[in-house]
């Protein structure tokens, strides 16, 4: 476990009391507090490098620029990516709908299909089923088991039977609402096997806080990911491509204007031939750059495998804690059996969050009287509707991890779970 005593320090806004009670933050699947590390980081960058970059001869402009290549850098290696593989946007969200124009526009036809999860977000829902309107395309969805996991029979006969007409696999690393482990590995193996062109588009969101990640040893085409649930700021994410998509040009551009050009005529532009350049249209946010770079320096100091082994030992506790609750019903994988009090530190079958139904009393409720003893959570249906409304669920109640949270966290909310049932039932 992390020593979380001496990480809450390095956390400024951890030290804030809640309705006289000292905050207990779990609400990190949305979004995560951010180290003093990556404050200062930013402030820096706008007290003393603030210049645009690549095309300036002044030494702002020299600085401003090594600081942003420098952060691309590091992040990019935090992902065991090429630098040239990673395009930055403002969250998973503009990473997907950037798959949708570079890539869908240019390599989709009437009939071809897109498959997706039923335990996807909605950013891995609409911004297909938009893009299936456009080019006539259809949507098709694998299920879930019973247990919470992706439905890898139904994948596999969902793949034979649309055969070569299947163009896209895109799916969750980990589900936000379940905190379910997608096994990426055995995914890329059954689409290759059916179609060694089907591209594999994978939702990093909520994996890549807790899990270590090898972009170029997993197989996937594409990854997208924000850092504002990874210790950074908000306003910066990225997407991940792999190279041969991006030199064969089958991944195009979909944001234009100066900075990926090489040169503008009247009748035409070429764009630059330098990857590294030729996605970035306009001014970067360097800032955000910069703070995201230092995020990732914080999570490799405290090592990724540590860091999935503190979430996963939470997580545990967590399920085991809150089954002893009367009215409880937790929902996700295995919260039936021991196994997940087992779990493989290899291959885990839940990271991130713990997701439940109180008998009685509405998410929303139940969020309210925790924030009364300075507890945060999430309620609602975590923007996963398909999901709730295949499992009959009005709404969960979700509590989320990350590096500072501690197992007296936890304690924290099954007592407040308590005061639920006082003052609602």
């Amino acid at each position: 476990m992390l020593d979380t005593s001496k990480i809450k320090l390095d956390f400024p806004i951890l030290s804030r009391q809640m309705n006289g009670k000292g905050l207990v933050y779990l609400d990190n699947s949305a979004t995560s507090q951010k180290p003093q590390t990556v404050i200062t980081a930013i402030t820096e960058y706008y007290m003393n490098h603030v210049a645009n970059v690549h095309r300036g001869v002044h030494t702002l402009s020299d600085e401003s620029t090594h600081l942003f290549e420098n952060g691309k850098t590091k992040i990019a290696h935090f992902f065991g990516a090429k630098k040239q593989e990673l395009i930055f946007v403002r969250n998973t969200t503009e990473a997907i709908n950037g798959v949708a124009y570079g890539w869908g526009e240019h390599n989709l036809v009437a009939g071809d299909v897109i498959l997706v999860t039923v335990m996807d977000h909605h950013s891995n829902i609409v911004v297909w089923q938009e893009l299936a309107k456009r080019k006539s395309a259809q949507l098709i969805f694998v299920g879930v088991t019973d247990s919470g996991t992706l439905d890898l029979i139904d994948l596999e006969k969902k793949l034979e039977q649309f055969g070569e007409k299947v163009k896209l696999v895109a799916l969750p690393h980990v589900s936000n609402a379940l905190g379910t482990v997608v096994p990426v590995t055995k995914v890329v193996e059954l689409v290759k096997r059916a179609n060694s062109q089907t591209r594999i588009l994978v939702d990093g969101a909520q994996s890549a806080p807790h899990i270590p990640i090898t972009f170029t040893k997993i197989g996937i085409d594409f990854l997208a990911f924000s850092g504002h649930k990874m210790l950074g700021p908000m306003g910066i994410g990225g997407l991940l491509v792999r190279e041969e998509l991006l030199k064969t040009n089958e991944m195009q551009p979909w944001f234009f204007g100066g900075g990926m050009i090489a040169e503008v005529h009247e009748s035409h532009t070429v764009f630059h031939d330098d990857i590294n350049e030729r996605f970035v249209a306009g001014t970067p946010d360097v800032a955000s750059v910069v703070g995201l770079a230092a995020a990732c320096e914080y999570l490799e100091n405290l090592g990724m495998q540590a860091v999935l082994e503190h979430d996963i030992s939470l997580v545990n506790y967590a399920v085991q804690e809150l089954a002893k609750i009367e009215n409880v019903i937790l929902v996700g994988p295995n919260f039936e059996s021991n196994s997940l009090l087992n779990s493989d530190i290899k291959n885990p079958e839940r990271v991130g969050s713990v997701s439940f139904l109180y008998k009685g009393v509405h998410a929303h409720d139940v969020a309210q009287v925790l924030d009364s003893q300075g507890i945060a959570v999430r309620s609602g249906h975590h923007c996963t509707m398909p999901l709730h409304t295949s499992q009959h669920w009005i709404a969960t109640t979700r509590a989320s991890f990350q590096v500072y949270n501690s197992k007296e966290d936890v304690d924290a909310l099954v007592l407040a779970l308590k005061k639920v049932r006082e003052v609602l039932l």
